[in-house]
């Protein structure tokens, strides 16, 4: 396992990330012993940076991640979130964010996080991301319930807008650097450089086109972008490849981004992205990718408050 340091935190994280929402059945079912022997095949395999919130599975995530880090709690770095409870279920008011913490604890058997994380900001008014759910969590890392505090969204102008503005950790953008989009450079990159706060990238796979799995009827994609699969795969079997290792080998270069998360459930997909981390991309076949993704770079939806989108 490779390390880099995330910002200004005390942190050396894995540049792999374990995304804990399919512990949460948030993708496909799983059972509790699934996500145990996930958790622990990459916590020997040098993983040590989780990431999870009380919105995956309706706080199931936060369960089971809770009970497969029982006895292994000190090897990892724990990050959850706080403020987005369900699809449509935002509430980044004091009281409910000073109370989300303490049932998040509760739920992963700890006395506290990490990395406490703003869930979503593009979702809620700016001025009550400022003047409450900051404080509110500024709080809660003064009382030692989080040892560090940041944020995350889609949007990466707004959050970079947010970061100008407070004083965070880290960011956590998603869907933002992989072969399809790489946006995360023109703000956060430099602002993270500025600032010193640490820079986190999720989703790598792009909600699966970047890998072999059958795409969710929700992607949000354009079609353009979504046909882009198939003519993908087809290129990387002649390489003898898998278009999921190059994807997430391709964000896990990044050398100004931290930690790339990735979803996991099952031992064959942590074994997978773990053998990635060591994997060599082709040059011919990456030069091959480059051209042929032009056309549909950075063909991105928007998501939250219209006000939001810069």
């Amino acid at each position: 396992m490779k390390y880099r340091k995330l910002g200004n935190t005390d942190m050396e994280v894995s540049i792999l990330g374990f995304g804990a929402s399919p512990l949460g059945n948030v993708f496909d079912e799983c059972t509790e012993k699934d996500g145990v022997e996930t958790v622990h095949y990459a916590i020997d395999h040098g993983v040590n940076f989780f990431d999870v919130s009380p919105f995956y599975g309706l706080t199931l995530a936060e369960k089971r991640l809770g009970t497969a880090l029982k006895g292994k709690r000190n090897e990892v770095y724990l990050a959850t979130k706080c403020g987005r409870y369900g699809l449509q279920d935002f509430d980044f008011s004091k009281n409910r964010i000073l109370k989300s913490i303490d049932e998040s604890l509760t739920r992963l058997k700890t006395d506290y996080v990490d990395l406490l994380q703003l869930h979503d900001i593009e979702f809620v008014d700016k001025r009550q991301i400022l003047e409450e759910a900051m404080p509110a969590i500024e709080e809660i890392k003064a009382s030692g319930k989080a040892r560090y505090i940041g944020i995350t969204g889609l949007p990466v102008r707004y959050l970079a807008q947010i970061a100008r503005e407070v004083e965070v950790d880290t960011v956590l953008s998603w869907a933002h650097y992989n072969l399809l989009e790489d946006e995360i450079n023109d703000e956060l990159v430099p602002l993270s450089k500025e600032k010193g706060f640490g820079l986190m990238n999720a989703a790598p796979l792009m909600q699966r086109i970047l890998s072999d799995a059958p795409l969710p009827e929700w992607h949000r994609s354009p079609e353009e972008v979504k046909a882009m699969q198939p003519i993908l795969l087809e290129l990387c079997a002649k390489y003898g490849v898998r278009l999921s290792d190059v994807a997430l080998r391709y964000a896990m270069d990044h050398p100004d981004i931290a930690t790339t998360i990735v979803g996991m459930n099952r031992l064959p997909l942590i074994q997978q992205n773990v053998a990635a981390v060591d994997f060599n991309i082709p040059s011919q076949l990456l030069e091959e990718i480059t051209q042929l993704l032009a056309p549909v770079k950075n063909k991105m939806w928007f998501e939250g408050n219209p006000e939001n989108n810069l």
